[in-house]
Order: C-alpha cells, then sequence, then structure tokens
C-alpha cells in the first residue's frame, strides 16, 4: 500500500484497517489466537450459516 499525494497519514492509516476488515485476515487471527475444540467450532460455524 502506498501514501496518495497529498494524504494524511491518519487516512491512509483508516484506509489501511478498512481494507484488512474487508480481507476476514483479523477475524482469522482472532480465531487462531486459542485452540478451539472441533465440536466448538462446529457449534460456532453453525450459527454463523443461520444468520
Amino acid at each position: 500500500m502506498t501514501l496518495n499525494p497529498n494524504e494524511s497519514i491518519d487516512a491512509a492509516l483508516k484506509r489501511f484497517n478498512q481494507r484488512l476488515q474487508q480481507s476476514g485476515l483479523l477475524r482469522e487471527v482472532k480465531d487462531h489466537a486459542y485452540y478451539e475444540k472441533p465440536s466448538e467450532k462446529r457449534r460456532r460455524q453453525s450459527r454463523r450459516r443461520k444468520y
């Protein structure tokens, strides 16, 4: 990611954070932060599919 001309650091950081959220990378990192039992994983995924 490059800094656009006349773009503040805050705006670039906000743009970076939005791209990070859209990619789903943060969610994946949080999911792997601790061990989750397979039964809990299935339960979480089934709840996510309902909505």
